[in-house]
């Protein structure tokens, strides 16, 4: 196992540090102890290969990068002027502040310390980036940047950036947050009772899953596979109806997760039908389809009942999606014997 270092974003982060562990545990690994004790905004992961810290920034939406440990406290120094000896470029930030290099006497003497091994500083465009993170304890630690979270991209599947929008959705970020928390992998089977804008099953469906849909709104439906198809995704079925009744996919074959943020409040449509009413009739009919081991990820305004005796609950976290909205992210596994899943 790799131990990796990923710096949440800042925005909620108790939800930010689950989906980073549940992303490791999709890749192989797991969360692990801190190593050299805590430092504030760091999640400790384990990932089993050498290219696995690339995979797993690629597949987060509440964090900045990934980073792996050098030195600590009083070996900085030496460690800096024998990682200079290769005479590449680096920078060397503070993390959390990337800009007050010029006013911190420890970044300044790091900074000395490598260009007296042979390197070269390059603020702009270094070819390794380095950082120093003070622990818990007070010591700082010297961690090196091994893949970057492209948040650009992750923006730019946000509503205003698609063609079918609605005023008030799930930004992507969260949406991808909430796909991770699925422990979603490759060809995944992933269900969403409640399409709406097709936000969800587009962040599944780039992690690699097949994607089922149902909403009662032929125009949802619609709208769904239009943001599906500029993102360059298709599903393997979206159906208009009653997710309570509706039919999709082959009834033989069992899902892997749900992934929904279900109607609610005056903007939704849930046929005169209350929305947690809707969610206690729907949510088992599709439980009972999971296999063992898989998840559901509902997003909800507050607690919701789970599905049947055999679910646990193993999450449940409540954040600011938007202006004064509040939702509650709820992760529940299906215990049991589990199912095995194809590497």
């Amino acid at each position: 196992m790799i131990p990796v270092l990923v710096e949440v974003s800042g925005e909620a982060p108790p939800l930010a540090e689950a989906e980073a562990a549940a992303a490791a545990e999709a890749l192989g690994g797991r969360r692990s102890a801190d190593r050299g004790g805590p430092v504030p905004g760091l999640v400790a992961v384990d990932v089993p290969g050498q290219g696995d810290p690339a995979r797993l920034a690629d597949r987060l939406g509440l964090a900045r990068r990934c980073l792996v440990l050098r030195a600590a406290g009083d070996a900085i120094t030496a460690t800096l002027r024998e990682e200079g000896g290769g005479g590449q470029s680096a920078s060397v930030r503070r993390l959390g502040r990337p800009s007050s290099g010029g006013d911190d006497p420890t970044i300044r003497a790091a900074g000395r310390a490598y260009a007296d091994g042979g390197g070269r500083i390059d603020l702009e465009h270094p070819e390794r980036r380095f950082w120093l993170a003070t622990g818990s304890d007070g010591i700082d630690r010297l961690l090196l940047e091994v893949a970057t979270v492209d948040r650009r991209a992750t923006g730019a599947r946000r509503m205003s950036a698609l063609p079918f929008r609605r005023p008030v959705g799930l930004a992507p970020r969260y949406a991808r947050a909430a796909a991770n928390l699925a422990r979603l992998r490759p060809n995944d089977r992933v269900i969403d009772p409640f399409v709406g804008t097709g936000a969800l099953l587009a962040e599944a469906a780039l992690l690699g899953a097949k994607v089922y849909g149902v909403d009662r709104e032929a125009e949802m439906v619609r709208g769904a596979l239009r943001n599906l198809s500029h993102l360059g995704l298709a599903a393997e079925a979206l159906v208009v109806g009653d997710a309570g009744s509706v039919e999709v996919g082959d009834p033989r074959e069992p899902f892997d997760a749900i992934l929904t943020d279900p109607p609610y409040g005056r903007a939704s449509s849930t046929g005169g039908e209350g929305s947690a009413a809707v969610v206690e009739r729907v949510l088992p009919r599709w439980a009972a389809r999971v296999r063992p081991g898989g998840r559901i990820v509902v997003i909800v305004p507050g607690p919701v009942s789970p599905p049947g005796p055999e679910w646990a609950l193993v999450l449940a976290v409540p954040v600011r999606v938007h202006r004064s909205l509040t939702r509650e992210f709820r992760v529940y596994e299906r215990v049991g014997a589990t199912t095995p899943r194809p590497a």
